[in-house]
C-alpha cells in the first residue's frame, strides 16, 4: 500500500474459485484475512458495545469498517487475529 497501490479485501464465498482465477490472470493475493461482519441498527453507542464485548473476552480488534445505509442499519466490518476468530464468535454469538 502506499502512494500508488491500492489493497482491495474481499472475502469470497468460493476461495477456491478466486483463487483459479487470480491464478489465471496473474493476479496477487495475499491473506487469508478474518473478519466479522456486524449488522444492526444505527444508534448511538451501537460500536462501543461490540468492542466492549470483544474486549471483555480478550479479542483484539486490529482494523475495521463501517457504513450506514441512511435509513437507520449499519455494516461493521471487524478485522480480527486468527487466533482470536473462535472467541471473537463465541463473544458475540456468531458463526465462523
Amino acid at each position: 500500500m502506499g502512494s500508488t497501490h491500492t489493497e482491495l479485501v474481499l472475502f469470497p464465498e468460493n476461495e477456491s474459485a478466486l483463487m483459479d482465477a487470480a491464478q489465471r490472470t496473474g493476479l496477487a493475493l495475499a491473506g487469508p484475512h478474518h473478519a466479522l461482519l456486524v449488522q444492526g441498527d444505527d444508534e448511538l453507542g451501537a460500536l462501543v458495545e461490540i468492542h466492549g464485548t470483544l474486549y471483555d473476552a480478550g479479542v483484539n480488534v486490529y482494523a475495521s469498517h463501517g457504513v450506514t445505509d441512511g435509513k437507520g442499519c449499519f455494516g461493521y466490518l471487524i478485522f480480527i487475529r486468527p487466533d482470536d476468530i473462535e472467541t471473537a464468535c463465541r463473544a458475540l454469538d456468531a458463526e465462523a
